[in-house]
């Protein structure tokens, strides 16, 4: 059995919607409502969705970028959540994160050696001495040239500046990466160096990845696990291979039946989903799925289906698995 790296349980990440003279809160916008999953050592879990529906949120609120409104995240046995800002500090290296947006994600005023080894000293990962051939190597392992150093975001192609913010990450010795669309403003050139350098990269470190992506084929390709998010919640995660053979919830099979075949002589099965996303500060009683859904019950009108395993690993939240 493999190692479980981090175990995030009942995830809640509310903002309070404030309005009036005295900014009052009103209601809560319900970004993260109930999300629980694990992730293996060394491992890729895929998480999709439709934008708006919490995948960022899920990877910001886990690495305490923002913080949770509830639940817990075990990481080595440590819920990140209760440590103190010193035991924090200590703890950061090792939970790193990759910018959707290469560009806005690194300092225009800073040259690139800086901006990889920002961390690295502010950690203390290496000797002074030993301070710029380390930053140098990590380029070097990252597709970069080590006479670009002190050279400046704006003089790089996007594919590049994804490359130094992958260094960026990997530069602190990380066991944990969170992976936010990383080659969503990428070619498709391009998205499959990225996405072979972070493979190469994971089997060499034993790196662990928190994988947010829309790119159903990318997250296929790089995914061992994967989640998929509707309006804040899980709806269905499991193992690849059972998440793309077989989909059990309506939203799931929605969202693969969007994705391009390239053979004209293959029909898809298109399934249009009707009405429009409900808002997050009001979502629907029972399944929040409901209001969309063509294989509607009363009972999903008022009673949330419960999210369990119905075999295999495969975890589903729809009253059609109920036995």
């Amino acid at each position: 059995m493999s190692k479980v790296i981090l175990d995030v349980q009942h995830l809640k990440k509310y903002f309070p919607i404030k309005s009036g003279l005295m900014q009052s809160t009103k209601g809560y916008v319900k970004a993260v409502d109930d999300v629980s999953f694990k992730l293996e050592e060394g491992k890729t879990l895929g998480i999709v969705g439709e934008s708006g529906c919490g995948k960022t949120t899920t990877g910001r609120t886990i690495l305490r970028l923002i913080e949770a409104t509830e639940g817990t995240a075990m990481f080595d046995g440590q819920d990140i959540f209760k440590l103190n800002k010193k035991e924090m500090r200590a703890l950061r290296p090792k939970l790193q994160m990759i910018f959707q947006d290469p560009y806005s994600s690194l300092s225009p005023r800073m040259p690139i050696g800086e901006i990889i080894g920002e961390g690295v000293r502010a950690h203390g990962i290496v000797d002074p001495k030993d301070y710029t051939d380390y930053i140098k190597g990590i380029m070097e392992i990252c597709g970069l040239r080590r006479y670009q150093i002190d050279r400046y975001p704006h003089e790089f192609s996007g594919g590049q500046r994804q490359r130094i913010g992958i260094a960026r990450a990997l530069a602190l010795n990380p066991r944990l990466i969170v992976c936010d669309e990383p080659v969503s403003a990428l070619d498709v050139s391009i998205q499959a160096q990225i996405i072979n350098l972070m493979e190469e990269l994971q089997e060499e470190h034993n790196l662990s990845y928190l994988f947010i992506s829309h790119d159903l084929s990318v997250v296929e390709h790089i995914s061992d696990d994967v989640g998929v998010m509707y309006l804040g919640s899980m709806v269905e995660m499991g193992s690849k291979e059972e998440i793309f053979k077989n989909p059990l919830h309506p939203y799931t099979k929605a969202l693969f039946s969007a994705v391009p075949i390239p053979d004209p002589e293959i029909k898809m099965n298109r399934v249009i989903l009707s009405g429009d996303i409900p808002s997050p500060a009001n979502p629907p009683e029972g399944c929040k799925f409901h209001t969309r859904c063509k294989y509607c019950m009363d009972r999903c009108k008022t009673e949330a289906p419960e999210y369990r395993d119905v075999g295999n690993g495969h975890f589903v939240a729809c009253h059609l698995c109920d036995k």
